[in-house]
This record gives C-alpha cells, structure tokens and sequence, in this order.
C-alpha cells in the first residue's frame, strides 16, 4: 500500500486495558502471533487490549477483553479509571497489510486502568482463543521498554495518565 492509501484508511476502534496488582506493577503479556504480524521473531510484550463490538460501549469491551484473555472476569477486578481522551497509534506501512485484512492504519483506543484483586493463579491465558503465551508483573519503565517500538508512545502517554497508580 502507498503511504497516501494508508493514510487514507480510518482507526480501528479499540480499547486498552492496564490492569495492576496490589503493588502497582503492570500486568504484561507475550503476544503469541507477534513472528507473523511482524515477519521475523519479536518480543511483543503488551497490555490487553482488543477491538470493540458494534453496539458495545468502551468500559464494557474493556472488561469482555480481559476476561477473553486472561481469564480475569469483572468480579476480579476494580475499575480505577480511564483515559479522558481516546488515543492513537499508526502501524508500520509494511505491517499494514498484514494485519485487519489492510482496513486500518492504526488504531484509537480508550484506556481503562483496572485493579487485580483475585491471586496470580487466577490468570488463565489457555482460552479458547489465545493471544498470549506468558505474563508477568512488571513496572511502568519496563513496560514502556517491552512494548514494540511503534506503540511506545502511546505506551508512554497511558502510564503518564495513571502514574498515580503505579509502583
């Protein structure tokens, strides 16, 4: 696609969730599919995140994502905040392709911060569906640091927002 077409093309709507623990670490995952989307091996470690549904409002598809994957239901967490505004990434142009079969540039999400209250055993990435294959708790630089390099900004700007909350 050329870099016009691209540009041309809308934001997925989406939304992101960061979820903590007691201590204010961050919760991180390892995307499964990150060797195809991105055509050679990468760690890809991020937040839950995931489209939202036709008629679905944002603090609900928050909640839906996480439980789809991680296995944490609504009852297992408390919800803390959000994003006042909804935030925006762009793909790299040779990703594009790949990925939401070329319709999206990117992606604008509404960010939810959301307190873990169950036990670690709790988290159940084997879903019917996985997306991650390993999770771990870590703080906002490192989460900054682990994330791929194109989302980092707003990686940046979600954890500015929730600082407060984290260790």
């Amino acid at each position: 696609m050329s870099p016009e077409a691209i540009a041309a093309l809308p934001y997925r709507p989406n939304v992101g969730i960061m979820l903590i623990n007691g201590e204010g670490l961050i919760f991180a995952a390892q995307r499964l599919d990150a060797p195809k989307l991105f055509g050679h091996p990468v760690e890809a470690w991020q937040m839950p995140q995931g489209g939202i549904d036709a008629g679905e409002d944002p603090r609900g598809a928050a909640l839906r994502e996480l439980e789809e994957e991680t296995g944490v239901s609504p009852a297992l967490v408390q919800m803390i905040g959000e994003t006042p505004d909804w935030l925006t990434y762009d793909l790299p142009q040779d990703v594009v392709g790949r990925i939401w079969k070329g319709r999206f540039r990117g992606q604008k999400q509404k960010w939810f911060l959301l307190r873990y209250l169950g036990r670690d055993d709790q988290i159940d990435l084997e879903r019917e569906h996985p997306e991650f294959s390993d999770w771990r708790w870590i703080s906002a630089d490192e989460m900054i640091e682990a994330i791929v390099p194109f989302k980092r900004e707003i990686y940046r700007q979600v954890v500015e927002i929730f600082r407060p909350h984290l260790a």
